[in-house]
C-alpha cells in the first residue's frame, strides 16, 4: 500500500452527492478525484494555473485507465499518492493510487498520460528546461517504486 517515495499531495472524503444507487461512490467520481490529484501533480511540478497564464502552456489528457479494486463508503478519507512511470520531452506516464486513508486500502488505480501544449498555437510543446529537470529528478525517485499488476494487463474477459 504506501510507498515513501510516491507523493502525497491529495486529500478528500467521500461525499454523500458521490454515492450511487448501489450504496458505494459512483465511478466519475473516482474519476473526479484522480482529476483533482493531477492538478496538484501539476502544481508541484510547477505547471499550475500561474504557468499556465504566465507561459500559455498547459497539459490536456492522451489517456486514462481506471482500474477498480475496493469500494469506497460515503464519509471515507481518501488520500492520493501519485507515482510518475515514464516521461520524455512532451509527455507524462503517471499513476494515481486512490487509498482509504484509515483502513488502509487501494480502492482505485487511475492511470492516466498527459502532453505539454502551448495554448497560442494549439500545439504539441516541449517541457521547459525547469520543469524537465524537476521531472527528471522525481523520475529517478520513483523508479525504485515497483508498478501495480494491473498496469500490464489489458482490458477484457480473460487475464493475460
Amino acid at each position: 500500500m504506501s510507498n515513501d517515495k510516491t507523493l502525497n499531495l491529495h486529500r478528500t472524503k467521500v461525499n454523500s452527492d458521490w454515492i450511487d444507487y448501489n450504496g458505494h461512490m459512483n465511478v466519475a467520481y473516482y474519476v473526479m478525484i484522480g482529476d483533482q490529484a493531477t492538478d496538484k501533480f501539476f502544481n508541484f511540478l510547477g505547471m499550475g494555473n500561474q504557468y499556465i497564464k504566465k507561459e500559455s502552456r498547459s497539459n490536456f489528457a492522451l489517456d486514462m485507465r481506471v482500474v477498480f479494486l475496493r469500494e469506497l463508503l460515503e464519509g471515507a478519507p481518501v488520500i492520493v499518492r501519485t507515482q510518475l512511470l515514464d516521461y520524455d520531452t512532451k509527455r507524462l506516464h503517471f499513476l494515481h493510487y486512490i487509498e482509504h486513508e484509515v483502513e488502509n486500502y487501494t480502492a482505485c488505480l487511475n492511470e492516466s498520460v498527459g502532453i505539454h501544449i502551448d495554448m497560442n498555437q494549439r500545439e504539441v510543446s516541449c517541457f521547459s528546461p525547469d520543469i524537465l529537470r524537476k521531472i527528471e529528478s522525481i523520475s529517478k525517485s520513483h523508479l525504485e517504486i515497483p508498478r501495480p499488476k494491473q498496469l500490464i494487463r489489458t482490458i477484457g474477459l480473460h487475464e493475460t
